[in-house]
């Protein structure tokens, strides 16, 4: 029996997560969290410009982006930095412009319930966005509701040679639209409880990965981005004071411009957190979790074009 899903998720799964037809080059960019000034400087080193305009609703950011490239937003453009509003609107305003593509942070989706009137914890940075709101008017919300709204939390792009997510996704997973990959996409690999720190505890999904597909994705702070499996993590912690990075791709050149300052304090460290233990009966052994097909919603056939 195929399971069945809320109103609620069968709108987010909704959204497709199969853009094989977006093709590069593209400049992936990793967590912003309203690191504004950085995301100017660091969009200026690979080549676009981007400056911003005006007051209130009528505040614009006007971009270029070098021939044929296309930055592509990891997720989390806000929370805990010092300019989330404007982060929204050079990201809202590069891709209305053509300039770049975007794909939904877990920040980025609570802010998107707040929005909608649901009842969230205010908190992780999200009281600090709300504020920096105040006195910007009702454009930007609306505005911002309307576009978060439409991102994936994964993207399988350019013909299926890369794929980018906002935490992670299993191969399995890419190209589809299923409420646990749109879970995994926004969270990676969790186990539902907090951890010493505090913080919901993650596991390394990225340990496991054996897909031929590239994916490129962010969430969690490394002090610098290093390829494991074929992925690569770009969240460098620009608004805990380390870096904001880009990747240009298919160069495999990273790019980064230093953090003018640090705006939180991460509270377990830079790194990637360790594969998800599981106890094997066969070997008494505690081994990773492998990335299997049962990962696919029961009965669902592979829907996905073939793209040439």
């Amino acid at each position: 029996m195929t399971k069945k899903h809320s109103p609620a998720e069968e709108r987010r799964a909704a959204v497709s997560t199969d853009w094989r037809h977006e093709r590069g080059p593209f400049d992936f960019i990793g967590d912003v969290h309203g690191c504004t000034d950085e995301l100017i400087a660091l969009l200026e080193k690979l080549g676009y410009t981007a400056r911003l305009e005006g007051t209130g609703d009528d505040r614009r950011a006007i971009t270029t982006a070098p021939k044929g490239r296309r930055a592509v937003f990891v997720g989390d453009l806000i929370d805990r930095g010092p300019a989330s509003p404007d982060a929204l609107r050079i990201a809202m305003d590069m891709v209305e412009s053509g300039h770049a593509l975007m794909i939904l942070g877990n920040h980025d989706d609570k802010f998107l319930r707040w929005l909608k009137g649901n009842t969230v914890k205010i908190g992780a940075g999200l009281e600090r966005t709300i504020s920096q709101l105040e006195g910007e008017g009702d454009g930007i919300k609306t505005r911002a509701q309307a576009f978060l709204a439409t991102l994936p939390s994964h993207a399988w792009l350019d013909g299926g040679s890369i794929a980018v997510a906002h935490a992670g996704i299993r191969e399995s997973m890419l190209g589809r639209n299923f409420p646990r990959a749109r879970d995994f996409g926004l969270y990676g690999e969790t186990s539902g409880r907090v951890d010493a720190n505090g913080v919901p505890e993650r596991f390394n999904w990225a340990a496991d990965y054996r897909g031929p597909v590239p994916v490129i994705f962010g969430h969690t702070p490394v002090q610098e981005p290093e390829w494991q499996n074929n992925t690569l993590c770009i969240d460098t912690g620009c608004v805990y004071g380390n870096t904001l990075t880009a990747l240009r791709w298919p160069e495999r050149e990273l790019v980064s411009v230093p953090a003018n300052e640090s705006h939180a304090k991460l509270k377990r460290g830079f790194g990637l957190p360790p594969p998800r233990p599981v106890f094997d009966p066969a070997t008494a052994k505690i081994v990773p979790v492998p990335d299997t097909p049962d990962e696919v919603e029961p009965q669902q056939p592979d829907s996905r074009p073939k793209v040439g």
